[in-house]
């Protein structure tokens, strides 16, 4: 299918062919009929990726902060290798889409239905069920493509709560002011609009509002107080987007005392307190379309707020303003300027250097239900190539970041072939398909694991659905590579562990415990491997804050920190203990206010059949001046001590003093070496099976007792 892509670091807008999104639960599977292009956001981001290094930065200083701060953490190189891997993360545009079902995951829509969505510009889009609306019938397919963006209006008029008679300023008649203009006038207010285009200012007074024409030398102030009856205006309603501070101020100039300031575009936000201050106005920052806008709960998830609760919610402001262009309330006709289509699309971005430009409409290919290029959910990137008997021929499933900026070049430097690189929407999976050489990409695993070219699935998705995939690819006779962690939970570890064992051990499977493969583990596994008393090992990860919401907290999603991360280090303590571990004692950090995750600051200590024992703190609560991982250990009347893999020193330790790395080296690739090496000559999965099992059943029950 066809889809509209932007490279952020570049700028280039492409029309690229993608394979179709697989549905999933809570979602529909639509195909577009329609879709707006957002003349003001859509041509701050063309102009974002157009901007060099510098400028961009300019315009996202809170961004710079943060790589600011990861240049401390991980070094000036790696960073420089995340900023430049982010920016070259394509960008679906668009998110004003009309379409119809071609599959429903949910109740209240059925195939065939005609609906709007956010969906991006491209031939199919999924979309979860709370960003979805059905199109009343006497609402045309042109029409219903402006909903988002009159929901966006809507939301911020909501905000304002105007009264019927009062009089409102809209300043900046982009598409979202006009369609304000037109809902503050259904609701009984007088509307003063202002623009510098004096053809946007026709259009608000074809819509019933006077208009200030700045181009044309108008003065906004005197204007207002004039229209206002020398009262200064009830609310103004922001719609601009500018980097200048003046539409704020002005605004603020404009009310009269108490007056509602309501900013639903982009602008300068450096205020005046005395502005505001002697007239004690109010200020708010609309979110988009409305409540539920990026709650995962809401989106995601399909939870919606009580109606008695929460009234007006994204999905319903969407309804909202499709009744009203059901009666004739708003006609969005006349904001029409451009339709091209989707085939034509690029030369439809170049008319967003013409400032003029309001409604780019793209249109889509009629939908057939026999059209099978539509769902067809693998795209060939090159010409097949041939394997030769014992290669590792490879199929990815998952293409985010670790699995594009690490996983994939590891694999592919180690002698893997690969084949085909599965992900969920289908972008990630061409772009990054594309870049490292892939011969097909597709957004069916299904279909990935039984292709008899491939004899190896690495599987880097998110953590909810490791354990199933395992299972599914050992059963299809693959040898299988888990990117940590093996399963969330112990039933999940029973069916992983059974379907492995009905391989006959014909099949590796491995996890991605990269530590034990770093060139310092190594040398450390040597220097204990003459000491036959018990060891004391202390690891210390300054893991570094996560938000709550993040869905590797998310205890069915992500399965938290512990099984996530701190996994790693109870395989590195049981590698270098090389002894069985007989049990742990866990301790999180206890019930405070302020303190919304617990189990990401944790103390948990292991003990080891032969005597040994060991601590790993697992801290996010740290600052980034310390070292992100140390690992000390006690034994031989020395120590030894590992900073960041990257220098490890050893106290009194015979024979050895110091060893330091030109660069970090946690063992990622080293460990993709010798999984595809194990595979080529014949000979046991690196890590032993039972280790496996061993340390990922540990790391869950850890999680479990953490979480009480």
């Amino acid at each position: 299918m066809k889809q509209i892509l932007q490279n952020l670091s570049t700028g280039e807008t492409t029309l690229a062919d993608v394979p179709c999104p697989k549905n999933k639960p809570g979602h529909l599977l639509i195909a577009s009929q329609q879709t707006l292009v957002s003349a003001g956001t859509e041509r701050m981001l063309v102009d974002f990726g157009k901007a060099n290094l510098i400028d961009k930065a300019r315009q996202q200083p809170d961004k710079v902060r943060m790589v600011l701060e990861k240049v401390k953490t991980d070094g000036l190189q790696p960073t420089l290798d995340a900023v430049r891997s982010k920016l070259d993360q394509p960008l679906p545009l668009g998110y004003c889409n009309v379409g119809v079902v071609l599959e429903s995951g949910v109740s209240g829509f059925e195939v065939g239905d005609r609906v709007v969505s956010n969906g991006s510009h491209a031939e199919v889009v999924r979309i979860p069920k709370n960003l979805c609306a059905k199109i009343p019938d006497n609402v045309d397919d042109e029409s219903a493509a402006f909903t988002v963006l009159g929901a966006i209006a809507l939301q911020g008029i909501r905000l304002a709560q105007p009264t019927l008679g009062e009089c409102v300023v809209v300043t900046g008649l982009g598409l979202i002011g006009l369609v304000a203009v037109q809902l503050l006038k259904a609701q009984g207010c007088r509307v003063l609009g202002v623009d510098f285009d004096s053809n946007k200012c026709a259009l608000a007074r074809e819509f019933g509002a006077e208009t200030v024409d700045l181009s044309k030398g108008e003065n906004a102030l005197r204007c207002a107080e004039s229209f206002s009856r020398g009262r200064g205006v009830d609310a103004v309603i922001i719609t601009a987007s500018t980097k200048s501070n003046e539409p704020v101020s002005q605004a603020a100039n404009m009310c009269r005392q108490r007056g509602r300031i309501v900013l639903v575009g982009v602008v300068g936000l450096e205020l005046s307190r005395a502005d505001f201050y002697e007239k004690e106005l109010s200020f708010q920052v609309s979110c988009s379309y409305g409540p539920g806008r990026y709650d995962v709960e809401y989106e995601e998830k399909g939870n919606d707020y009580p109606v008695g609760y929460v009234r007006w919610t994204e999905q319903r402001n969407f309804e909202a303003v499709l009744d009203m262009m059901a009666s004739g309330v708003l006609n969005m006709q006349p904001l029409i300027s451009h339709r091209f289509r989707i085939n034509d699309a690029v030369d439809g971005y170049k008319t967003l250097a013409d400032k003029s430009a309001l409604g780019i409409l793209l249109q889509y290919p009629e939908h057939k239900a026999d059209n099978a290029n539509l769902v067809n959910r693998q795209v060939s990137l090159q010409s097949v190539t041939s394997y030769e008997n014992g290669e590792a021929v490879c199929a990815f499933l998952g293409a985010g970041n670790y699995a594009s900026r690490v996983l994939i070049p590891a694999f592919k430097e180690g002698g893997a072939k690969l084949h085909t690189l599965a992900s969920s929407g289908g972008i990630s999976g061409v772009h990054h398909g594309k870049k490292h050489g892939f011969v097909h990409t597709a957004t069916d695993s299904d279909a990935v694991l039984k292709d008899n070219s491939v004899n190896t699935v690495v599987i880097a998705t998110q953590h909810n659905l490791h354990a199933q995939q395992t299972v599914d690819a050992l059963k299809s006779g693959k040898h299988v590579f888990v990117e940590k962690p093996l399963t969330l939970t112990l039933p999940e570890l029973d069916s992983v562990e059974a379907a492995f064992e009905e391989t006959g051990n014909k099949q590796h499977l491995m996890v991605g415990f990269n530590r034990r493969f770093s060139p310092l583990t190594q040398t450390v596994k040597r220097l204990l491997m003459p000491v036959k008393q018990p060891k004391a090992f202390i690891f210390t990860m300054n893991a570094g804050e996560i938000p709550a919401d993040h869905w590797t907290q998310d205890a069915e999603v992500g399965g938290g920190r512990i099984i996530g991360e701190a996994c790693h280090y109870i395989d590195l303590m049981r590698f270098l203990a090389g002894s069985e571990i007989t049990g742990f004692t866990a301790t999180q950090m206890g019930d405070a206010p302020g303190i919304g995750v617990r189990d990401d600051k944790a103390s948990i200590t292991l003990t080891f059949a032969d005597g040994s024992f060991g601590t790993i703190l697992y801290l996010a609560n740290g600052g980034k001046a310390f070292p992100k991982e140390r690992l000390e250990i006690f034994c031989n009347n020395a120590v030894l001590q590992l900073d960041n893999f990257k220098a490890l020193r050893g106290f009194a330790w015979p024979g050895f003093k110091r060893q330091r790395l030109f660069s970090q080296d946690k063992g990622q690739k080293a460990c993709a070496k010798a999984f595809i090496e194990s595979i080529k000559q014949g000979r046991p999965s690196p890590i032993p099976v039972s280790e496996i099992f061993e340390v990922s059943r540990v790391a869950v029950q850890v999680a479990e007792q953490l979480r009480g």
